[in-house]
């Protein structure tokens, strides 16, 4: 599994960066950066959930791309 991280830039210049496979993940930051930073930390713990609670978790190789 490859989870893709995807940014847009806010009219208020905020970025948002969003892990479409993982849903809730998404975040706000300052910087595009940031914001990948933050989505990837938030899907990773959403994936240990799952894993604490039995719940299946795909095969992970490379686990994360980058679109802007």
């Amino acid at each position: 599994m490859n989870l893709h991280v995807e940014t847009e830039r806010e009219s208020d210049g905020r970025w948002t960066a969003e892990v479409p496979e993982i849903p809730g993940a998404m975040c706000y930051g300052p910087t595009q950066s940031e914001a990948v930073a933050r989505a990837k930390a938030l899907a990773l713990r959403a994936l240990a959930d799952r894993l604490e609670h039995g719940e299946a978790v795909p095969e992970m190789n490379n686990i994360f791309s980058v679109a802007a």
